[in-house]
Formats: C-alpha cells, structure tokens, sequence
C-alpha cells in the first residue's frame, strides 16, 4: 500500500503538470485571439478599401455618365453638319470640273493666240 510520503511527489509532479499545461493552453488561446484580432484588422482594413474604392468608381460612373451626355450631344450637331459637309463636297466637286473646262479654255485661247500671232507675222500665208 502506498504511503503519505509516496503520494507527496505524484501530487507535487501532477500539481506541476496541470500548471504547465494551464500555461500552455493560456498561451496558446493569448496567440489565437491575438492571430483572430490580427485578422479582423485586415477585414476592417479589407472593407473600408473597398468602401473608399466604391465611392471612386461612383464617381468615374458619374462623370462617363456625363460624357455620355456630351457626346449624344456632339453627335446631334454633327448630324445637322452632314448636309452642309454634302454641300461642301458637291461644290468641291463642281470646283474640280470648272478647273478642267478653265484648263481646256485656256489651251484653247493659247492655240488662238499662236494663230493670229503667226496670221499677222506672215499676211501672205
């Protein structure tokens, strides 16, 4: 049968054991919480990025929204422009046509010219 004395340093060693591992569990459960705190800090972070980059694309939506309005305005004034730019490009047109009948009319007043020119150098011709 055991003694009192057996069971001083069983009692003393198990005191010692459930202290140690007390420790470690607090340990362990301090490093948790502090890991499970650092990581909440990264969602806080994480969300208010996104909150923040939320309101910057609001207002690029803002402002396309805007230039989308610009340029159905652009293209309504462009439209009232297409038929003068037809006008421009008839007239262009006719331009290059009076330039060719100018052209012929100016070669043809040139071979006149070196007619009567040699007509009245050489009257008995």
């Amino acid at each position: 049968m055991a003694t009192a004395e057996d069971e001083g340093p069983h009692k003393q060693s198990h005191d010692e054991l459930a202290e140690s591992l007390s420790d470690l569990f607090s340990s362990i459960s301090t490093m948790i919480k502090s890991e499970l705190q650092g990581t909440n800090n990264h969602l806080e972070l994480l969300e208010k990025m996104n909150v923040r980059v939320a309101e910057e694309y609001k207002g690029f939506g803002d402002l396309a929204s805007g230039l989308r309005v610009f340029v159905e305005q652009l293209k309504s004034k462009s439209g009232s422009f297409d038929e003068y730019v037809q006008q421009i490009d008839a007239i262009e047109h006719q331009v290059t046509e009076f330039e060719a009948v100018v052209s012929m009319l100016d070669r043809y007043v040139s071979l006149l010219e070196s007619k009567v020119q040699s007509v009245y150098r050489n009257p008995s011709s």
